[in-house]
C-alpha cells in the first residue's frame, strides 16, 4: 500500500499528475530541501553515475572519471553510494578503518589524492555483507554527504547502485546533483533501460550530461580487428532519439581489470572518456 493512497500509482505518475497531489514537495526531486553538506565540506559540482541495470560497469564508468578528473588537476572525491556492493576502496587500494572525530568522519585518501568514503571502510571485515533494508541504507547514504568530511572538492562522483529504487531516489532527494552519467551496454535491451534511468532524471529534474557504454568490443590482440561480442551497439539510436550525446564506447581492456584488482585503478590512462571529460570541464 502506498504511504499516499491519493497519490498516483508509479505506472500512471507523471509531473502533470503529481500537480496538486498531498505528496507533492515530497516525493519530487524539485519540491524538496538537499540535506546540508558536512560544514567543514565544500564541494562544487556532484555527478551521478548511474545505470538501469546491473552488470555493465558503472563502477568502472565512475573510477575512470575520478581518475581522470583527478590527472587533469582537479580536486576529486566518489561517494560509493552502491551500499551492498561497494567495489570503489579495492579499485583504488584503500581502506578502512576511516578516521572520524567530534567534527565527522574523514573521506580517505588513495595514493593519488582521490578522497572515497564506502561502507566498505567502516566495516570491520570488508567481505561481510550488508544486510540491510532500503531505508537503512538511504539513511546512510545521506550520512555520506552530510557527516563525512570531504574538504574542498571541484568534482564529487556518486556511484550509485543499479536501478531506479531507494537509493538513486534518496540521492536525487537529498544530495544537490548537477548531473548523470548514463552507463550501458551494447544490448539491444539497452534502449528500454536507459529510457527507465532517462526519465526518473526527467522527472527529479536532473540533467543528464550523456551515455556512456562499457564492454563495446574487444580488440584481437593479433591483428588488431574489433570483436563485438555482445552484438552491435544500439546507443547512438537511443542517445538520438533522447537528445543526449554519447561521451564514450568503452573496449574490455584486461589491463584495466588488472589494475583495479591491484588497487591502482588511478594509474589508468582511458582515451575513451576524453569526451566525457570535456564535458565534465
Amino acid at each position: 500500500m502506498p504511504e499516499n493512497s491519493s497519490c498516483s500509482s508509479a505506472s500512471s505518475c507523471s509531473r502533470e499528475s503529481c500537480e496538486g497531489c498531498p505528496s507533492k514537495g515530497k516525493s519530487s526531486g524539485s519540491g524538496i530541501d538537499k540535506e546540508p553538506i558536512n560544514p567543514l565540506s565544500s564541494v562544487k559540482k556532484v555527478i551521478g553515475v548511474v545505470s538501469g541495470k546491473g552488470g555493465v560497469g558503472k563502477s568502472f564508468v565512475t573510477a575512470s572519471l575520478a581518475a581522470a578528473m583527478r590527472k587533469a588537476g582537479y580536486q576529486v572525491g566518489v561517494l560509493d553510494a552502491d551500499i551492498t556492493g561497494p567495489s570503489i576502496p579495492k579499485m583504488f587500494g584503500v581502506h578502512g578503518p576511516a578516521y572520524g572525530t567530534d567534527d565527522g568522519l574523514y573521506a580517505v585518501e588513495a595514493e593519488d589524492g582521490t578522497k572515497i568514503m564506502s561502507i566498505n571502510l567502516l566495516m570491520d571485515n570488508e567481505e561481510d555483507p550488508v544486510i540491510w533494508r532500503g531505508p537503512v541504507i538511504g539513511g546512510a547514504v545521506k550520512q555520506f554527504w552530510t557527516d563525512v568530511i570531504w574538504g574542498d572538492l571541484d568534482y564529487m562522483f556518486v556511484d550509485m547502485p543499479p536501478g531506479t529504487g531507494d537509493v538513486p531516489l534518496t540521492v536525487f532527494q537529498s544530495i544537490p546533483v548537477d548531473g548523470i552519467v548514463v552507463v550501458t551496454s551494447p544490448q539491444e535491451l539497452v534502449q528500454m533501460i536507459v529510457k527507465k534511468a532517462y526519465n526518473m532524471a526527467q522527472m527529479m529534474d536532473i540533467p543528464v550530461l550523456g551515455l556512456v557504454e562499457n564492454f563495446s568490443y574487444i580488440k584481437c590482440p593479433d591483428c588488431g580487428k574489433e570483436i563485438k561480442i555482445f552484438g552491435e551497439s544500439h546507443v547512438d539510436e537511443v542517445a538520438a532519439e533522447l537528445n543526449i550525446p554519447v561521451l564514450g564506447k568503452l573496449p574490455i581492456e584486461p589491463e584495466y581489470a588488472a589494475a583495479a584488482d591491484a588497487g591502482k585503478f588511478y594509474e589508468v590512462e582511458n582515451p575513451y572518456l576524453k569526451d566525457a571529460v570535456e564535458e565534465l570541464k
